[in-house]
């Protein structure tokens, strides 16, 4: 069991096409959570039409181990929706987590649901990391795209994490700033009543209903 010290949950917002999926893929890569023979491009996208469309359409949560430092962490990432028609896939993500990459194209710049994600992200008081993908691209307006987060977050340019999700570059140092900026879960009220959100959950032959859930009080314990 991961000292909750440790634990990184987290989710990855952005407008649709620009390039969560993509990213997704590369942070498993990193962690071997996925072997590299079985790696396929938008890994968590499991739905027939998710992959079909190119976009996520359900939320997809993945646990992957990490070590910085020689020290060992587990990030906890549901890959939620980018397109408008999913956002209440997104909401339940943002309810579950303690932060949010902020993906933006460098190519295309802030975009409306960019900024609708943003509003969501800080009304549950998540901390947000920015960054900017598709760097790698011949069109990319990096400076551009910056000056864009800069005004909407209010943050620093040297706070922008620039990427490129297609070669991975970036993303090695992106996976180190997942474990130094965001924090672990708060530590539950252990003597409270047992209190709990219901993310996500999904059907298996073998084990019946699985729930995914996010403790907020008390503890659960396996029925005798």
């Amino acid at each position: 069991m991961s000292n909750i010290h440790n634990i990184r949950n987290f989710c990855i917002i952005a407008h649709i096409d620009h390039g969560k999926s993509t990213l997704a893929d590369r942070l498993l890569e990193l962690t071997k959570t996925v072997e590299q023979r079985k790696m396929r491009e938008q890994y968590l996208d499991q739905m027939e039409l998710e992959r079909e469309r190119v976009i996520t359409i359900k939320l997809q949560p993945v646990t992957m181990r990490y070590a910085l430092n020689s020290e060992s962490y587990t990030l906890n990432l549901i890959d939620t929706p980018g397109h408008i028609d999913f956002s209440y896939e997104v909401s339940r993500s943002l309810a579950a987590v303690e932060g949010a990459i902020l993906l933006v194209d460098a190519s295309q710049g802030v975009e409306a649901q960019t900024i609708t994600n943003v509003e969501l992200a800080r009304s549950l008081g998540l901390v947000i990391i920015p960054v900017l993908n598709k760097i790698d691209l011949p069109n990319s307006r990096v400076e551009e795209s910056a000056k864009e987060l800069v005004d909407l977050l209010y943050i620093k340019k040297e706070n922008i994490l620039k990427i490129s999700a297609k070669t991975g570059e970036g993303v090695p140092e992106l996976l180190e700033e997942i474990v130094r900026r965001l924090p672990a879960p708060r530590i539950s009220q252990i003597q409270s009543p047992p209190r709990a959100l219901i993310f996500d959950f999904e059907y298996s032959s073998h084990q019946g209903i699985i729930a995914y859930v996010r403790v907020s009080d008390g503890k659960f314990c396996p029925a005798k």
